[in-house]
């Protein structure tokens, strides 16, 4: 072979072979938190670095709800999270390059959010959650929310004090469709739309459970100092014990676990279940964490 016929077949290999490290690699979704959106250099846009530049080849979708990233920002206080979650699964549905699979990745309420599309939407295949902060039992309590958004809060809160399980304020306010309230439980289980839906609390849907207990992994990070999320909790799906709002239990002593509602009793024994905690504030985590806690169940 002449020198450039073996230059020739080198440079094929090579490109096979990236085409190949690319195809291992599997695709992420992320969706992000509220006040946030898809492409803040600061936040999502990051962790979208982080991900590529250690993961060479890997798609990584990350969600905007919306035409643009002011109504990205928007949604994430005031559009039905059911519709939100509808739009997703179109999205992804869409998408030639998920359909063989792809792991998902959800901040703060984002967290939340893509576990009702593992349950909703099984096609394509989720195929490792991680929930970084999530409030999978819901909140009750807006201690504090981004800055920037601190005016929009103050609505909020106000909203939420007047009548959080209200028709109006479930239709178009998002925090109140997963605020739960420990002391009107029968309330939040008839007119919680969302939350209440995704957590079994009316009824048994055993299609979400099967498509729950699909999941290879499913990660719960919770954030040790955490000051936005009352109570801390819920990020292991822990909560308040019922009729007050002051001592908590684990999701092992929840009836969601107990009775088994969405398989998690089943996917812990399994090993399915991972709980991490991490030193800091809501969101708050260092690159050298992200890499090497994180980013194993993306490889």
């Amino acid at each position: 072979l002449s020198v450039l016929s073996v230059m020739s077949v080198m440079s094929a290999l090579s490109a096979l072979l990236s085409a190949g490290a690319a195809a291992a690699a599997v695709p992420l979704v992320i969706w992000h938190g509220m006040g946030d959106s898809c492409c803040n250099p600061l936040s999502m846009g990051y962790i979208q670095q982080l991900v590529e530049k250690k993961i060479p080849g890997i798609y990584v979708l990350s969600l905007r709800i919306g035409n643009n990233l002011v109504q990205d920002v928007e949604n994430s206080f005031f559009m039905n999270v059911n519709d939100q979650v509808r739009e997703v699964c179109r999205q992804l549905a869409g998408d030639p390059r998920l359909k063989g699979g792809y792991n998902a990745m959800g901040f703060s309420q984002g967290g939340q959010f893509l576990r009702a599309v593992a349950q909703r939407c099984p096609s394509p295949p989720m195929l490792t959650l991680i929930s970084v902060g999530g409030q999978h039992q819901g909140v009750f309590g807006f201690p504090r929310c981004p800055s920037e958004s601190s005016r929009v809060c103050d609505w909020i809160r106000r909203a939420l004090d007047l009548g959080a399980y209200t028709p109006a304020v479930q239709q178009h306010l998002v925090q109140a469709e997963y605020w739960h309230d420990p002391l009107k439980e029968e309330d939040y289980r008839k007119k919680s739309i969302f939350l209440a839906d995704i957590n079994q609390e009316r009824g048994i849907n055993e299609t979400y459970k099967k498509n729950l207990m699909a999941l290879k992994k499913f990660v719960l990070v919770k954030f040790l100092n955490d000051t936005m999320v009352d109570p801390p909790i819920s990020e292991w799906f822990g909560f308040y014990k019922s009729g007050q709002a002051k001592e908590t239990v684990p999701l092992q002593e929840t009836a969601l676990y107990t009775q088994d509602r969405l398989g998690l009793q089943q996917m812990d024994k399994a090993g399915k279940l991972v709980f991490l905690g991490v030193q800091g504030d809501h969101l708050h985590f260092s690159e050298e964490w992200f890499y090497t806690t994180i980013l194993p169940f993306l490889q």
